[in-house]
């Protein structure tokens, strides 16, 4: 709320800042296949997310006016039926970048881009329409339902928002088949959310989101908050709705066996920025930066006494407020030469299908140690 409120009461402050990074009209990216021109269902390009600190002298107007680069710069875009996982540790920008998808609040700069249409610059009357087509399931399936309403309701809330049914007895009957969906009983729509476990909730939350027969569901840390039998059956319900109705998904993780499990692509992102994007064989069979190295080493195995070499980072995650000059990782990075401290890497093309932000591919291959 706070947020949302602070979008409508921009200061001469925001304004001057939004002079200085000001919104870039990016091209499209599009597909080819076989002389057919395919538009992605979702196009991100260079979208920046930057929120204005309020606390310490900055709250008083005292000194030059500071940021926080929650997301800096951020490319990518998700096929029909398609899952693309985002993946980073906590504090990286991830469950920013859906929630600037959701246009849960406003963007800094860049594009969003659904179905060849731009959805970042549109007002609150012409986004309506189009928000049925981007839902969410959000991490604490409890704290996302309303404790006071009914489950029929929850399910039925974005049906009459969105004036999919045209009486009482057609929304009857677009709830029940909702219920089947997601594993639970019809009968179960009488009850209120705190009388079901958590993987119930999250069921729910699921039932909810697919009421407004969406294209794309924003997974935002969907199972981190179940167990891990109960997490199994969620990411498996997610797998079959996504064959049944052609869903694509924005699947927000930091558990990479579930991710590995479930996901066609991964992008890596580290203090605001993707640092790598590819298949996901690619990713876990032979990661081109060292960050994702690292956090695939972080892993636990489920096979005891197996052998696997940990690769230890040195120091803290850099504050998103004063992101180090050059590559964001090179305070940490074990490979980190001198032109890592001096120039920010792009993301580019490694190969056929990898992209990676790293200055150790223009090394010759005997020198760089992730040419294998």
């Amino acid at each position: 709320m706070r947020t949302l409120l602070y979008a409508d009461r921009r200061g001469d402050g925001n304004r001057e800042y939004q002079r200085n990074h000001h919104q870039r009209s990016l091209p499209f990216r599009v597909q080819s296949h076989g002389g057919r021109v395919s538009i992605p269902l979702l196009q991100v390009n260079d979208l920046k997310k930057h929120f204005p600190v309020r606390s310490g002298f900055a709250a008083l107007g005292i000194g030059p006016k500071r940021w926080v680069y929650a997301v800096d710069g951020v490319s990518f875009d998700i096929g029909r039926a398609e899952t693309l996982a985002l993946v980073g540790e906590s504090g990286c920008g991830k469950s920013t970048v859906g929630r600037a998808i959701l246009r849960l609040f406003d963007i800094t700069a860049g594009q969003v881009v659904l179905d060849g249409r731009r959805i970042d610059n549109l007002s609150a009357g012409a986004l309506r329409p189009l928000r049925r087509r981007v839902q969410v399931v959000f991490q604490d399936p409890f704290a996302s339902l309303n404790p006071r309403m009914r489950v029929r309701d929850i399910i039925a809330e974005p049906i009459r928002n969105f004036r999919l049914a045209k009486s009482s007895a057609d929304l009857d009957a677009r709830v029940g088949p909702l219920m089947d969906k997601v594993g639970l009983a019809r009968d179960a729509v009488k009850r209120w959310p705190h009388e079901f476990s958590g993987g119930q909730r999250q069921r729910i939350g699921i039932a909810r989101a697919l009421a407004a027969e969406p294209d794309l569901i924003v997974c935002d840390e969907a199972v981190s908050a179940l167990d891990v039998s109960v997490k199994a059956q969620i990411v498996n319900l997610l797998q079959d709705l996504q064959l049944d109705l052609g869903l694509a998904l924005l699947f927000i993780s930091h558990d990479l066996a579930i991710v590995e499990h479930m996901t066609h692509r991964v992008a890596v992102m580290y203090l605001g920025k993707i640092v790598e994007l590819a298949p996901k064989r690619n990713i876990f069979s032979g990661p081109k930066h060292p960050y994702t190295h690292a956090l695939l080493s972080a892993a636990p195995v489920p096979e005891p006494g197996a052998v696997r070499q940990r690769i230890i980072l040195k120091g803290d995650v850099p504050s998103p407020i004063n992101p180090p000059k050059g590559c964001r990782f090179h305070t940490r990075c074990p490979y980190a030469f001198e032109r890592c401290r001096t120039e920010e890497p792009q993301l580019r093309l490694i190969g056929s299908t990898h992209l990676a932000a790293c200055h150790l591919h223009d090394l010759p291959a005997a020198q760089n140690p992730m040419a294998s």
